[in-house]
């Protein structure tokens, strides 16, 4: 792991894909900064951390031989990796929410948010950006899911061991990849799956609200819901909300 530390930037993203156009970059290149001014979640969705009390990193990971049509199993691989990673710390009801965010119950530990470079049919590298909620303490109003590790345990947590240790269960997770164990990653990402085989509430792209249950993730990482008609339909994270 090369390590590039940073007081504050707009985001960990941003600075380490323009440092791929500066310099040659090594293979799992890390960038961590204490304060985000402009950090990014799904859909554009701005990431709100306290300076110096979380996790605040890009990673960059390179691919031989990675096709397009199997991105989804790297999104499995990079949030089974995380996963286990905080799995140690014994931390409650730890679950991956579709697409990839960490949960510890109902409430929202991290967030991962990816970009892939493309080159005619593959993906031959990608930034894999990561807002972990370690040691802050309060959070705005208008974040009441979120959550911290330090909350749930009440305990000061070593922000840079937390990261190396999520780094190298990450790398083992991209092993599984890249020998294109793809039917163990998506069973594994199955089983971490934030209530699946559970009956909730949804509400589709034109704002209407229906019971379904996720019964799992298509290949192409599409979310599978069963309907109260018992038929399946797949959505994407632009088409579906949890309520």
């Amino acid at each position: 792991m090369y390590l590039v530390k940073l007081d504050a930037t707009t985001s960990t993203n941003s600075y380490l894909r323009d440092l791929l156009k500066k310099v040659d970059t090594p293979d799992w290149t890390v960038v961590t900064a204490e304060f985000q001014s402009l950090g990014r979640g799904l859909s554009k969705s701005n990431w709100v951390s306290e300076e110096g009390k979380n996790l605040l990193c890009s990673i960059l990971i390179r691919f031989d031989d990675l096709k397009i049509v199997n991105s989804f199993y790297m999104s499995c691989a990079i949030s089974i990796g995380v996963y286990n990673a905080l799995n140690k710390y014994n931390l409650p009801f730890l679950s991956v929410k579709w697409p990839n965010d960490i949960m510890s119950g109902s409430r929202k530990l991290g967030g991962i948010l990816i970009e892939n470079s493309l080159k005619n049919e593959h993906i031959y590298q990608s930034i894999v950006g990561l807002g972990l909620n370690v040691n802050q303490e309060f959070f705005p109003d208008y974040l009441p899911d979120a959550i911290s590790m330090k909350q749930i345990k009440k305990k000061e947590f070593d922000r840079g061991e937390v990261l190396k240790n999520i780094v190298n269960s990450i790398k083992e997770t991209i092993g599984l990849l890249k020998t294109n164990e793809f039917d163990v990653l998506h069973k594994e990402y199955e089983n971490r799956l934030f209530k699946n085989g559970k009956v909730q509430m949804f509400e589709d792209k034109y704002k209407k609200q229906f019971l379904g249950k996720i019964v799992g993730v298509h290949s192409n990482g599409m979310l599978k819901i069963e309907n109260e008609e018992n038929s399946i339909k797949h959505y994407d994270h632009k088409q579906i909300k949890f309520l």
